[in-house]
């Protein structure tokens, strides 16, 4: 059973391997005393570099968020409004109002100056002409072409036949003459020369290629011994070594920026959000303790004593106003009445039109001319 402990029960209390912290690189196993003197100087040099840098960062993030909050944004907008009213809304009008109803006015004459007279002339002109073209192409032209063929094909039977001859015995003279001489010259004086010059040619090229292998494996050694040799010797005892020091130095150097960086962000935030209490404290508060305590009572006694007084003494004038303005209309509008009444007479009012109904008093009969069985 003591076997089968769990291996954290198995470990003192400060043998626990601690949680790695967010955000920090953790070493690498096996680094050497090199690494570790090299990475306190270049963190507490790289901080001290990076905090105002940060911190100039910082401050112009935040002056850039306001710019573009208060000024880049609002202007952006004026702008595009701008442009908007000054091109794009005119030209839309002139496309609208301008454009469209003359190109359609256009249109319409086109089509009446243009293509109904082009179809009037293309069905009563082009029309019955291109038919009677047909005629002439069928009755006249294609018998005329037949006979001018039949005449063509005979003339050119007689000149193939000529030339034809013509060939023959010109063939027979060039084979005869060129060809066969050509070809014994080429089999017994040519091939013989050629195979020669081919021998001469392929030892020469052997010659050529071992002195060429010889000078070239002269050179190599040569250049093995006095560059590739003292160059390896330098690349692997001098510049590997050197360039593990400074791959090991530009490391540390990037992870001390990191680090820094962080910290100059920690640091820069402490700063901002004392600079914004103290702001605060110094300017915010005052106002807004001026606001609440002696604007605000000043305001409620100036709206109480004076603006509400003033608003129903407006409101009552409004309405003494309106009812005078109401009483000089009508009495406008009955003056108006009796002069036309005496220029002009009463109005006669207009007689009611006789429907053949009877009135609530008298009942429909059989014997009056109201319904439509006794209707004359």
């Amino acid at each position: 059973m003591e076997l089968q402990k769990q291996p954290s029960e198995s470990l003192a209390p400060s043998e626990v391997p601690a949680r790695p912290v967010h955000g920090e690189r953790q070493p690498a196993q096996g680094e050497g005393c090199l690494v570790v003197a090299i990475r306190i100087p270049v963190r507490l040099v790289t901080l001290m570099l990076v905090v105002p840098v940060r911190m100039v960062w910082d401050v112009l993030v935040v002056g850039a968020r306001f710019l573009n909050g208060t000024v880049l944004r609002p202007a952006g907008r004026a702008l595009l409004w701008l442009g908007r009213a000054v091109f794009v809304w005119p030209f839309v009008g002139l496309w609208r109002y301008v454009v469209v109803p003359v190109a359609k006015g256009l249109a319409w004459l086109g089509k009446v100056c243009v293509v109904v007279p082009a179809a009037w002339v293309y069905r009563w002109v082009l029309t019955p002409v291109g038919h009677g073209f047909g005629w002439v192409y069928r009755r006249v032209l294609t018998p005329v072409g037949h006979a001018v063929l039949w005449v063509l094909r005979g003339v050119g039977a007689g000149i193939v036949f000529v030339v034809g001859a013509v060939y023959h015995v010109l063939a027979v003279l060039a084979r005869y003459l060129v060809a066969v001489p050509a070809l014994w010259l080429y089999r017994w004086v040519l091939t013989p020369l050629g195979h020669a010059l081919a021998w001469c040619g392929r030892g020469l090229a052997w010659c050529a290629r071992m002195a060429v292998t010889g000078v070239g494996t002269a050179l190599y050694w040569t250049g093995r011994v006095l560059f590739v040799l003292p160059a390896l010797g330098v690349w692997r005892w001098v510049l590997v070594p050197v360039g593990r020091v400074l791959a090991v130095v530009g490391a540390e150097v990037w992870a001390a920026l990191g680090h820094a960086w962080r910290v100059a962000g920690h640091i820069s935030l402490a700063v901002g959000r004392a600079l914004g209490r103290f702001l605060r404290l110094v300017l915010v508060e005052p106002v807004r303790w001026v606001y609440r305590t002696v604007l605000t009572p000043v305001g409620h006694a100036v709206r109480d004593t004076v603006l509400r007084p003033a608003a129903e003494a407006a409101r009552g004038a409004g309405r003494a106003v309106r009812q005078a303005v109401g009483a000089a209309r009508a009495a406008a509008r009955q003056a108006r009445a009796d002069v036309r009444r005496m220029l002009f007479g009463e109005r006669v009012p207009a007689r009611g039109v006789d429907r053949r109904e009877p009135s609530g008093t008298e009942g429909r009969t059989l014997g009056s001319s109201t319904t439509a069985l006794t209707k004359d």
